[in-house]
């Protein structure tokens, strides 16, 4: 699929039914593929990636997982083995507000990844958090279903496919 985040956003730009969001640009590539498009699951989890290493071992099918970390600096909920898990599985592509780490085992994946920051230090393995629930992820809505586009110049979300 060939997308452009500028394209979409000059064809959305007057969009106000909160349909076409765009998220701010505080996040940093750290994946193997530099553009990645997909339905969206989602994760909400602080500091405990449980949840995540459970979504990354079940088959991605092209979908993009959008993990709700808090914007949590302190803790990694991606490193090395869960994005070659995610790559392995089918995941076109992690979105993290938070952290994560391994970032060159990252890059060597065949898989987008965008985080807010490089943590090297692993999160605690509590089991809780939530699975395809609706988040605020910056400040933008994000829900399980939409339609996440991500290329080096950002990340758009709709509610519907917006390619071909």
């Amino acid at each position: 699929m060939r997308f452009a985040t500028c394209d979409l956003c000059d064809a959305h730009k007057n969009d106000l039914s909160g349909d076409f969001r765009v998220l701010p640009p505080v996040f940093r590539d750290f994946g193997g593929r530099p553009a990645f498009a997909g339905p969206v699951a989602v994760v909400k989890c602080h500091e405990d990636n449980s949840l995540v290493k459970d979504a990354v071992d079940s088959p991605g099918q092209g979908r993009v997982l959008v993990v709700d970390g808090g914007g949590s600096l302190r803790r990694a909920l991606v490193g090395g083995n869960l994005a070659a898990a995610a790559a392995r599985n089918g995941w076109a592509g992690l979105v993290v507000d938070g952290c994560v780490r391994d970032v060159a085992e990252l890059r060597a994946c065949d898989v987008g990844i965008r985080a807010l920051a490089a943590m090297p230090l692993p999160t605690e393995k509590r089991q809780q958090g939530q699975r395809d629930v609706p988040v605020w992820i910056q400040g933008v809505l994000v829900q399980p279903g939409d339609w996440l586009y991500a290329d080096e110049d950002g990340i758009v979300l709709s509610r519907r496919p917006l390619h071909g």
